[in-house]
């Protein structure tokens, strides 16, 4: 297992080196309980498949969000390419962001194929929004997008609210690559599917790092699925960083101690899910 190292320099400071990803001192609380994020720090290189993994309540969340401007924090600084994530960044550091939801996150009433085109939506003009007039090359990388996950021109005109839980992650993987982000943030999306749905959707966030050089970072508390997928492991227990290393250094004593006190269960699997 390796530990999180003491460094002499702030990250923030390197982030200019080609860095797809740097937080250096989080800390985030809510009301007077105890730190959703107590001061956690690390780099993350492009391409790159990276998962957070932790009981609920670690901070995975907490730290996502943070990442996507969702969450003010009370300390530290983030940098995504370079760029420094301040309000007056926000939009800059948004765009080159890809947002994977736990609840899908897309709108009902709208075909699979027109979820994925509104993921353009900040690289068009409001009239060709509200006519839905979307250019003909984006309607064909929209096309191509949603092949590439796996679903037929049939699927891809079907309502959202028509197709299962694991169809309507593969839109919601199809919608975060149509606006060509450098870093994909999913935040558990794999908790509402069944183990065999679930490695599905894992192998194709894996192939968003190898085909499309997109960093991704993921946040999952199966074990095996963490393991099976992943290049790299960050560990959060109790808003704190305790491992960091690939799947290989994670050990059944530090997986252990990772979910230790997250109650009377083993620890999370897929199978357990």
């Amino acid at each position: 297992m390796t530990m999180p190292a003491k460094r002499s320099r702030s990250i923030a400071s390197q982030a200019s080196a080609g860095r797809l990803l740097s937080c250096d001192g989080l800390v985030k609380s809510y009301g007077d309980g105890p730190p959703a994020l107590g001061g956690v720090s690390f780099v993350m290189e492009a391409p790159q498949f990276t998962v957070l993994l932790g009981s609920s309540g670690s901070g995975k969340t907490t730290l996502l969000r943070a990442i996507a401007g969702l969450v003010p924090l009370d300390q530290g600084e983030i940098h995504v390419t370079g760029v420094a994530l301040t309000r007056a960044n926000l939009k800059t550091v948004r765009r080159r962001l890809g947002m994977v939801h736990q609840e899908f996150g897309l709108t009902d009433r709208l075909t699979a194929a027109q979820n994925v085109l509104a993921g353009a939506a900040p690289d068009l003009s409001w009239s060709r929004l509200l006519f839905q007039a979307y250019p003909t090359p984006l309607r064909q990388r929209a096309c191509s997008l949603l092949a590439e996950v796996g679903l037929t021109e049939i699927q891809a005109n079907r309502k959202a609210r028509e197709l299962s839980g694991g169809q309507r992650q593969r839109v919601g993987i199809a919608r975060a690559l149509i606006g060509q982000p450098q870093l994909f943030l999913a935040d558990e999306p794999v908790a509402n599917l069944d183990p065999q749905t679930a490695s599905g959707i894992l192998a194709l966030l894996r192939e968003a790092v190898t085909v499309h050089g997109v960093g991704v970072l993921c946040s999952l508390h199966q074990t095996d699925l963490a393991c099976q997928y992943a290049d790299r492991i960050i560990g959060l227990q109790g808003g704190r960083l305790v491992f960091d290393g690939p799947p290989a250094d994670l050990s059944p004593a530090a997986t252990a101690a990772l979910f230790a006190g997250a109650g009377a269960a083993a620890v999370p699997t897929s199978t357990a899910a």
